[in-house]
């Protein structure tokens, strides 16, 4: 996280509602000499205190998981480079304007038995955003099929322990400056640059 405590958000509703909508992000834990990192889809409970997650059972985290570790998902939102020129003052440097939240808990491997409900609760909640597509369900499948394809995969759940984020929007610049560079930003180079540029022009409570 940016070490600036005005990027900070003491809001985690707001955090929680990024995370969800969102629905994918990077989950690392401890390993030997590196630390291991899966990029996967997460389903954050509305209070923020639970994460589900399955992994691939050939995944290093998943066959670390013989005892519940310590753990943290890092979820990214829109980000962009910002260009000293475009505050329209001088002595200006170059920096990089963003929003990313991240989750730290005790990540544990769920008895497998438990697969099912969770790839429907996941399913479920990604498939009701798809509206008005009929949803997706696992009843769908032969359940030989599925049953296999379940074998392959393991559930996960992170007891959240701490949630922090950072909205990087040029709020320590006046108000001029940050809205001359959202104003520019959405020619520039990052991903979401017009959702970035809404953020930065009317940057939210934190």
């Amino acid at each position: 996280m940016h070490p600036n405590p005005t990027f900070h958000s003491q809001d985690h509703l707001k955090d929680i509602a990024l995370v969800r909508d969102r629905g994918f992000g990077t989950l690392v834990i401890n390993g030997d000499p590196v630390p291991n990192l899966a990029h996967v889809p997460i389903l954050i409970s509305e209070d923020g205190t639970e994460v589900l997650i399955h992994l691939v059972r050939a995944n290093p985290i998943a066959r670390a998981l013989k005892v519940p570790l310590p753990a943290r998902i890092a979820v990214s939102g829109p980000d962009g480079y910002i260009s000293p020129d475009w505050y329209g003052v001088a002595d200006q440097v170059p920096t990089w304007n963003y929003v990313a939240v991240q989750i730290t808990g005790t990540l544990e491997r769920l008895p497998q038995d438990e697969m099912r409900r969770v790839l429907d609760t996941q399913s479920a909640f990604y498939e009701a955003r798809l509206a008005p597509k009929t949803p997706w369900t696992t009843d769908k499948m032969t359940p030989e099929v599925l049953e296999k394809m379940m074998r392959m995969i393991v559930p996960c759940r992170m007891a959240v322990a701490d949630i922090s984020a950072t909205w990087k929007l040029g709020q320590n610049k006046d108000e001029a400056a940050r809205l001359g560079a959202a104003r520019a930003l959405t020619a520039g180079i990052g991903t979401e640059l017009d959702a970035l540029s809404a953020l930065m022009t009317e940057p939210p409570d934190l």
